[in-house]
């Protein structure tokens, strides 16, 4: 089998997934055809020379529907003969865009692969495509749904820790993301978005907040109280014996905010790279998904990277830089607690509760962020990983070469 190595990666900046969000006027092919031209722009790529252009997007529905891969690549005038497929794993998809271009290109079936993703959450609502694990009361009973965030305060109630906790790590997520913001770390990777009249849209993420504090946080109620009231407390508690009372503790401060966003990764072999004049950055070494326990749903992370560090004969000690994602504050803080660490090496630019978590493309932006992390410390490895809906967990160990 080949490598699959990584060759450069764009993103647009997150905007406020709402209609007052700077993003909003931007349809999601519009933001996918930004990355893809940018990509190509900055390596003054030979399009035809890419195979596939791979995108994760979890609400398919409408302009984001009907293949927006294929879509967006006519949009972006790329060359007829590059082919493209959507797909989901949910929060894992964008992630999974790139492992998959991995795949194909390791494969030895495919040279040059674009992964990536896309999500406008300021005009497709999350759930909004419906599906059996929301919609049908059957399935629901028999798989023990409950919202995510009901599955967080559970895991945050199991592991002892409180609202300060929970509060004190999404304040230093704020922190971190306006520290690299302001010394223009995220520059080299943001593309700006512009309207078809030219007119800038965005240039930086919109959601970070210099200016937390915990008292501001202190201020803003649990939002999954309600919803445990509801009886999704009780369906957790039927599934967690040990556990008297869930105590609800996530709110929308220590949560990963609703934004838009789109990014793109090209992926290829040695000998794709080099006919199209490219040296790597990178190289996946390893890649796992797994499966873990769908009611309480966010504890996949672990797993994923263990699988991942044995599939590279790697120990966690021997990874440099971790990107966890922040789906919620608990989710980072469980993760490096089971895998033994330092959370100095987690999400050190900060995450998505200060930036947002665009469902689609998220793991490709923090893939992205921990390269650009580790040419920048000079460091030689990293691990990107996200909790995924339904119970799973994705991971993804690349090195630099």
């Amino acid at each position: 089998m080949s490598e699959a190595f990584i060759y450069d990666h764009v993103r647009t900046p997150r905007g406020k997934g709402k209609k007052d969000g700077s993003l909003h006027q931007a349809s999601p092919t519009w933001l996918l055809r930004t990355v893809l031209q940018a990509l190509q722009q900055r390596l003054q790529l030979d399009t035809s020379l890419v195979d596939d252009v791979v995108v994760g997007c979890v609400t398919p529905v409408g302009e984001q529907g009907a293949d927006i891969a294929r879509t967006a690549v006519l949009d972006a005038e790329w060359a007829q003969t590059v082919a493209g497929v959507t797909q989901s794993r949910f929060c894992a998809s964008g992630l999974e865009s790139v492992n998959l271009a991995a795949a194909k290109v390791a494969s030895g079936f495919e040279d040059l692969v674009v992964g990536g993703g896309v999500e406008s959450m300021s005009r497709w609502a999350m759930g909004s495509d419906g599906g059996a694990w929301f919609m049908d009361p059957r399935i629901n009973q028999k798989l023990g749904f409950v919202p995510q965030g009901v599955g967080a305060d559970l895991i945050a109630t199991m592991e002892g820790w409180g609202r300060a906790d929970m509060d004190a790590f999404a304040l230093r997520s704020h922190q971190k993301a306006a520290a690299a913001r302001a010394a223009g770390w995220f520059k080299g990777s943001v593309v700006p978005v512009h309207d078809i009249a030219g007119l800038l849209m965005l240039s930086e993420d919109e959601t970070i907040r210099p200016g937390a504090s915990l008292e501001a946080m202190g201020q803003l109620a649990p939002s999954f109280a309600a919803m445990g009231a509801m009886g999704y407390d009780a369906t957790a508690l039927r599934q967690y014996t040990t556990v008297e009372q869930i105590v609800h503790m996530h709110h929308a401060g220590n949560s990963s905010g609703i934004v838009d966003g789109a990014a793109a990764m090209l992926v290829g072999s040695r000998e794709g790279g080099a006919r199209a004049g490219l040296k790597p950055r990178a190289r996946i070494r390893a890649a796992a998904v797994i499966g873990s326990e769908p009611t309480i749903m966010l504890t996949g992370p672990t797993p994923a990277c263990r699988k991942a560090l044995k599939k590279a004969g790697m120990a966690a000690a021997d990874i440099d830089l971790w990107e966890i994602n922040e789906a919620f504050a608990v989710v980072p803080m469980k993760t490096a607690r089971d895998l033994g660490v330092s959370l100095d090496r987690v999400n050190v630019n900060g995450g998505a509760i200060a930036m947002g978590h665009p469902l689609g493309a998220t793991g490709c932006i923090i893939l992205g962020t921990l390269l650009d992390e580790l040419e920048r410390r000079n460091l030689a490895t990293g691990c990107a990983t996200l909790c995924v809906g339904g119970g799973m967990g994705i991971a993804t160990i690349i090195e630099r070469v």
